[in-house]
């Protein structure tokens, strides 16, 4: 990726601003880094095992039905709440909790739920690793200390 040379014009007040952008990165370079990392991060292992472990889950016939059962008693309880019959919500939602927890208790349900917890912690700690370079660097180019933590600073 190449760094673009770039004179930005503006107008403030009828004055033309010259600004020098030599050197630094346009969005559309900024664009496609991110997708290559997207991409990197699509090729990466943990996405690889949450594929194949979602690919099972969708294969597999008694946590589809599992799955169907819980959905059909999630809008059961939706209908007898709106006719307020407590009796019937407090039934199903007993129904809905066994049948969680069965599907909780598969393995592959397990390690398709800490497939998407990895991918999610990987995602989170990109996120973080980006945040705290630019403000790392928005800091030091400014000549400024981090913010204080509190006014009493």
């Amino acid at each position: 990726m190449e760094h673009h040379d770039r004179n930005v014009e503006s107008t403030t007040g009828g004055a033309p601003l010259e600004l020098n952008t030599q050197g630094l990165f346009i969005r559309e370079d900024i664009m496609a880094k991110t997708k290559q990392l997207a991409a990197l991060i699509s090729e990466s292992e943990e996405v690889d095992h949450f594929k194949r472990a979602e690919k099972m889950i969708q294969t597999h016939p008694r946590i589809e039905e599992l799955i169907r059962t819980i959905k059909k008693k999630q809008k059961e309880v939706v209908a007898f709440e709106s006719m307020k019959n407590e009796k019937m919500i407090a039934r199903i939602e007993g129904e809905l909790t066994a049948l969680q927890q069965e599907l909780d208790d598969i393995p592959l349900v397990s390690d398709y739920q800490e497939s998407q917890v990895e991918i999610n912690d990987m995602l989170q700690m990109v996120i973080s690793v980006i945040h705290d370079t630019v403000s790392e660097k928005i800091n030091v180019e400014s000549g400024k200390d981090s913010p204080p933590s509190s006014c009493n600073d």
